[in-house]
């Protein structure tokens, strides 16, 4: 489940602090490839709800919860599917971070819930980008991956605010290919906004980290 010029945010200048971890989610189980779907109306109110009282019951508290349209590409299928999701930035550490999650996906059902982690620019733990690109709609993002294929396989897919904003995450080492693709579909690169961090994509039953390092 990822531009020329960009305003590199490290979390370091004048004593900036990072912002707030993420976690990407949604409880759709259905496979849903036309955009005219009713059920990408729905406002996941609901959902939200339910993910920032598992949120709280491990320690945080969510300071936003962002409505998004994602676009992803499937391999296997050979075809763009749809589906309505939330952002919830969260006050959780790496450990509660990924509990969290793994406990979002058993929930929901889901194959696997993305996290990402805001990182100094310079942390040695840098292995993703997030870039924020506004002005850009999930059609854009949708049929720009139709026609590049090299971006369907990086990517995979991207998400979209209400207010057409698209946050597309990838490796670190494939800023390159987002930089292409947001060119490809209209986006104002010299507006777009790259955040560097560590990214996960957390599934059911994930070992907690503690008990990873114990193991070690």
């Amino acid at each position: 489940m990822s531009v020329l010029a960009f305003t590199v945010s490290t979390g370091t200048a004048a004593g900036a602090p990072l912002p707030c971890p993420e976690i990407f989610a949604t409880n759709n189980t259905a496979i849903i490839t036309d955009p005219a779907d009713p059920r990408l109306r729905d406002r996941l109110v609901r959902f939200d709800h339910e993910v920032r009282g598992i949120v709280r019951a491990n320690g945080g508290v969510t300071l936003r919860s962002t409505l998004l349209d994602g676009v992803f590409w499937s391999s296997d299928s050979q075809q763009t599917t749809f589906e309505r999701s939330r952002k919830f930035d969260v006050t959780l550490d790496e450990e509660s971070l990924r509990h969290t999650a793994s406990l979002i996906s058993k929930q929901f059902r889901q194959e696997s819930v993305l996290t990402f982690r805001f990182l100094p620019a310079n942390s040695p733990e840098v292995d993703a980008v997030q870039v924020e690109v506004d002005g850009v709609t999930a059609t854009q993002v949708r049929e720009g991956l139709l026609k590049d294929a090299v971006a369907r396989e990086k990517l995979g897919g991207g998400s979209v605010t209400l207010q057409n904003k698209a946050i597309l995450i990838a490796d670190a080492g494939d800023l390159p290919t987002v930089r292409a693709f947001v060119t490809s579909i209209g986006g104002d690169i010299g507006k777009a906004k790259v955040r560097k961090g560590t990214w996960e994509f957390v599934s059911a039953g994930e070992t907690p980290l503690w008990n990873k390092q114990n193991a070690a």
